[in-house]
């Protein structure tokens, strides 16, 4: 898979699932996850592909600030519906790097390790931050991302108009992609502890 070097350049985020390590699937359960796994996950990069896996990163620092997170160890409050704006999407991000999955998640193993029910939607009325909760000790913090810091490049509606015309050449459609990725990749790249756009908030 040929990709934007960048996307190898982004903050990584290692976790420690409990689960992986009992299957033998990853040597003390820990885990590394990059931003093209979360490319991988939902088959685009976007602002909310990348929004959302930052969001996960901030609020696993947060709440554990000397620790690997502990994967399934996290619950999730959505803010809105699963069908709302990119709610679904978001959410799918998520849960990739959390384990907090909604009502189709793992049912666990002699009543351990459960991931079902870990995630909900339109939790929190008239929020718009998500939620997230550790539930070993109750910390929790909220996370809400603000992209208006971040703006698209001033060519960009012309270039997507461009590249969705039955007669674009290549390099119109590759002049978009780029212009795109921009924005992901200053995202990703500068802003990825800027409080201004990952506001963070710690909950009672």
């Amino acid at each position: 898979m040929n990709y934007p070097a960048f996307y190898d350049e982004a903050p990584r985020i290692t976790m420690r699932d409990p689960l992986a390590a009992l299957l033998g699937a990853a040597e003390d359960g820990l885990m590394e996850y990059g931003y093209i796994d979360a490319v991988r996950l939902a088959g685009h990069s976007c602002p909310t592909v990348a929004g959302a896996y930052l969001m996960a990163r901030a609020a696993l620092r947060a709440l554990y600030p000397n620790e690997p997170a502990e994967r399934g160890g996290v619950g999730v409050r959505m803010p809105a519906a699963e069908d709302e704006g990119v709610t679904g999407v978001t959410a799918q991000v998520l849960t990739l790097v959390t384990g907090a999955a909604a009502g189709n998640g793992f049912h666990g193993i002699g009543g351990q390790f459960v991931r079902r029910s870990l995630l909900s939607y339109g939790a929190v009325k008239g929020a718009s931050a998500v939620q997230f909760h550790r539930r070993d000790n109750g910390d929790a913090v909220s996370v809400e991302l603000d992209l208006g810091r971040i703006p698209p490049s001033p060519q960009l509606r012309e270039l997507m108009g461009a590249a969705l015309s039955p007669a674009a050449t290549t390099a119109q459609r590759a002049a978009f992609g780029h212009a795109w990725q921009d924005r992901v990749r200053r995202l990703l790249l500068d802003h990825a502890d800027d409080p201004d756009v990952l506001r963070l908030t710690p909950l009672q």
